[in-house]
C-alpha cells in the first residue's frame, strides 16, 4: 500500500514537473517577478533611507509573499491544467486520492519555491546586504515550512473554487495572496491595522510565521507562541481545506461541472 501512495504522490510531483518545463510562464513565476519585486522593494528602502532593521522587516515580507505565491500556484495548477486542457473527468477518474494530488504537486511547489529563497536570500545579500541567514538553520527552516504550509492551505481553497465555479474562478489563483497580504503584515506591522482587519489577522498562519521570524531581527513579538500557533492553523485549516476539497469534488460531479470542463 506504501509504495502505490508513493507512485501516486510521485506521479503529481512529475506531471507538475513537466508542465513547469513546458510552460515559458512557469519560469517568469521563479525569476521574473521575485526578483523584480525584491528589486524594486529593497530599491525603494534605500531611497527613503531605512535603518537596517526596518528593511530587514520589509524585505522578509517581500520574501515571504513571492515563496509562497510560487508554491501555493502548484497546488493550483495541479487542477487549473486539468481544465485549461479540458481533461478533468479524466484526472478524478484514476484510482487516485485528492490527497495524492494535492501532495504530489505541494512537494514541487516546495522544490520551485525553494529555489526561488535561494535565488532571493543570496539577492539580498549581495544587493542590499540582509543576511536571511542571520538567525540561523532552525528558525529559517521553520518559517520556510510554515510558508509552505500556509501555500498548500491557499492552493487547495483555490481548487476548491475552481471546482464550484469552473474557470470563472482562476483569477483566484494569483489574487488570494494579495489578498493575505493586505492583512497579514507583509510590509507593515499588524497592530496598525483597523480592529476588523487585525482581527482578521489573528486568524491567518502567515501571521505568526512572519511575527516570529522578524523577533530574530530585533523586533518585539506581537503575539505570544507565535510558532506554535502558526502551525497550529495551519495544521487545523489543512484538515477543513481538504474535507471542503472532497466536497467540493462530489458536488462537481453531482453538477455536472465536471463534465462540463471536460472533452
Amino acid at each position: 500500500m506504501w509504495r502505490s501512495n508513493c507512485i501516486k504522490l510521485l506521479a503529481f510531483t512529475q506531471k507538475s514537473w513537466i508542465n513547469s518545463r513546458r510552460h515559458i510562464f512557469t519560469v517568469f513565476e521563479i525569476l521574473f517577478w521575485p526578483i523584480v519585486s525584491v528589486i524594486s522593494v529593497g530599491l525603494l528602502t534605500r531611497f527613503i533611507a531605512l535603518s537596517s532593521e526596518m528593511t530587514a522587516f520589509v524585505l522578509v515580507g517581500t520574501m515571504a509573499l513571492s515563496i509562497m505565491q510560487v508554491c501555493q500556484l502548484d497546488v493550483a495548477y495541479a487542477l487549473l491544467f486539468e481544465m485549461w486542457g479540458k481533461s478533468t473527468k479524466h484526472q478524478f477518474l484514476a484510482p487516485v486520492s485528492p490527497w495524492h494530488m494535492v501532495l504530489g504537486s505541494w512537494f514541487m511547489g516546495v522544490a520551485r519555491g525553494s529555489v526561488v529563497f535561494v535565488l532571493l536570500a543570496g539577492l539580498t545579500l549581495w544587493a542590499f546586504d540582509f543576511n536571511f541567514f542571520a538567525p540561523g538553520v532552525v528558525p529559517v527552516a521553520a518559517f520556510l515550512l510554515g510558508l509552505y504550509l500556509t501555500a498548500m492551505v491557499v492552493g487547495v481553497l483555490v481548487s476548491i473554487l475552481l471546482l464550484l465555479f469552473g474557470l470563472r474562478a482562476e483569477v483566484s489563483a494569483w489574487s488570494t495572496v494579495s489578498v493575505v497580504l493586505l492583512v497579514c503584515g507583509i510590509y507593515y506591522p499588524v497592530s496598525v491595522l483597523p480592529s476588523p482587519l487585525a482581527y482578521l489577522a489573528a486568524w491567518i498562519p502567515l501571521t505568526y510565521f512572519l511575527d516570529a521570524f522578524r523577533v530574530h531581527f530585533g523586533f518585539a513579538p506581537e503575539f505570544g507562541l507565535s510558532l506554535a500557533k502558526g502551525f497550529l492553523l495551519s495544521g487545523l485549516y489543512l484538515v477543513l481545506a481538504y474535507w471542503g476539497l472532497s466536497l467540493a469534488i462530489t458536488h462537481s460531479r453531482r453538477t455536472g461541472v465536471l463534465l462540463k470542463m471536460s472533452e
